[in-house]
């Protein structure tokens, strides 16, 4: 298997990973040193276990689904589709793999722009 499929493999597993709430799974796919970042909010989370702890801990029953993956070497960007109950948005999220296959950077954009939720400064830096 080349580059980009190891990489749209990847991508795929972190949504399908994270749909399923399989946190060890989810974990597996990640670089210690992960940096994710929300622009509409200028919300950034550096590390694992802060990333991990993020996401355990979003509020309400969100699903996603991938729509379409397109990967190039260790690059790849996801359309999204992210659904809280009957709210439903479309996300792009871009990735970056590191020399190890492990993600090491998600850059994940909303349609609009947005104050973030309470209870999360803990894990996030503002910008």
């Amino acid at each position: 298997m080349d580059e980009t499929s190891r990489t749209r493999n990847v991508v795929h597993a972190y949504v399908d990973s994270a749909e399923r709430r399989d946190w060890e799974a989810f974990a597996a796919l990640l670089a210690e040193d992960v940096v994710y970042e929300m622009p509409q909010s200028r919300e950034r989370i550096r590390g694992k276990s802060a990333y991990l702890q993020f996401n355990r801990e979003y509020p309400g029953d969100w699903h996603l689904q991938v729509r379409r993956v397109v990967a190039d070497g260790r690059h790849a960007a996801a359309w999204i589709d992210a659904r809280v109950g009957a709210e439903h948005q479309d996300a792009c999220v871009w990735f970056e793999l590191s020399d190890q296959g492990l993600i090491s950077r998600i850059t994940d954009y909303w349609p609009e722009p947005y104050d973030p939720l309470p209870g999360r400064e803990h894990l996030v830096e503002r910008w």
